[in-house]
């Protein structure tokens, strides 16, 4: 194997690695929401990939209770690039941080990007499935926020 190939596989290995999917019950997602609303939320400061520091409305969940494919609990750290991947009823994923995620009665509301300030609403009742994974972005609180 020359040096090109040990980076190349060594880079691969890193990457896949690094991006591993967990789960989290519906239910349990839920409730977890129940009490995470509008009122509820915190300034968060996060540095970004190209140092830019932003400042934006984030929930106060410190850690994130899940299970890998083979059903062993896990908890993660949440922080500003976690990712949530929500697929509903009609079979459509849309991916949000989990961060930015609250609830306003029975639905959830995310954002897609941290620049953008659309909102992307989902009504709770037609979440069948909830994923999360670090998405390794370069993206980190800094002081004054969580």
């Amino acid at each position: 194997m020359d040096r090109s190939q040990i980076i190349f596989t060594f880079l691969a290995v890193t990457i896949l690695s690094g991006c591993k999917s967990y789960y989290i019950p519906v239910d349990h997602f839920r409730s977890h929401f129940a009490n995470v609303d509008k009122d509820h939320l915190r300034i968060a400061k996060t540095r970004g990939p190209a140092g830019i520091i932003t400042e934006y409305e984030a929930n106060q969940i410190d850690t994130i209770k899940c299970t890998t494919k083979n059903g062993k609990e896990i908890v993660l750290r949440n922080g500003p690039s976690i990712e949530t991947r929500i697929t509903t009823a009609d079979g459509k994923r849309t991916i949000l941080y989990f961060d930015r995620l609250y609830a306003s009665n029975d639905t959830l509301i995310g954002y897609r990007s941290r620049i953008l300030g659309l909102p992307k609403r989902i009504p709770m009742t037609e979440i069948i499935k909830v994923e999360v994974q670090d998405g390794n972005k370069n993206y980190h609180y800094v002081e004054g926020g969580k």
